[in-house]
């Protein structure tokens, strides 16, 4: 994967959640939708019971292909998606629950997949992290050695 500093939204944003990320899911696809980009939902596709690593997998495999510009995950927590999807290589899954942190997620750690805890932000700062995370470029400099360090080999 390459390190790139923006995303190529050319390119469909990838999203999934489980059943406690479905209503943030669908909203955040909406915005996205409404703002003009392409989506690739891989599901949950309701709100019955899932298993968050069968969503988190196809997301992370569709940014590590680079057929996504970047991925979105939506749990309870953010934890299990972000465990998940960080198993595979050149993912750099972040955990935000504020705008401060969706921002530094990309500047710093060149985060390739957003992880919202739906049940500890609400809707309007889920997709102001959103727009954040779309709108932050990747400072490099100091930062790309890091990032450069991440991945086991």
């Amino acid at each position: 994967m390459s390190q790139q500093t923006t995303f190529n939204l050319s390119l469909p944003i990838a999203i999934g959640s489980d059943h406690a990320g479905f209503d943030y899911k669908e909203e955040i696809i909406s915005y996205l939708e409404a703002k003009g980009l392409q989506v690739k939902d891989v599901g949950a596709f309701s709100s019955e019971s899932a298993d968050y690593p069968d969503f988190a997998h196809p997301v992370a495999t569709l940014v590590e292909r680079e057929q996504a510009a970047f991925g979105i995950l939506v749990c309870g927590s953010g934890n299990g998606v972000a465990i998940t999807a960080n198993k595979h290589q050149g993912i750099r899954a972040a955990i935000c629950w504020g705008e401060e942190l969706s921002r530094l997620s990309r500047c710093h750690n060149n985060a390739n997949v957003l992880c919202v805890p739906a049940r500890f932000v609400d809707d309007t700062v889920a997709k102001q992290m959103v727009d954040v995370f779309i709108n932050t470029p990747f400072e490099g400099g100091r930062h790309e050695n890091r990032v450069r360090k991440i991945a086991c080999l």
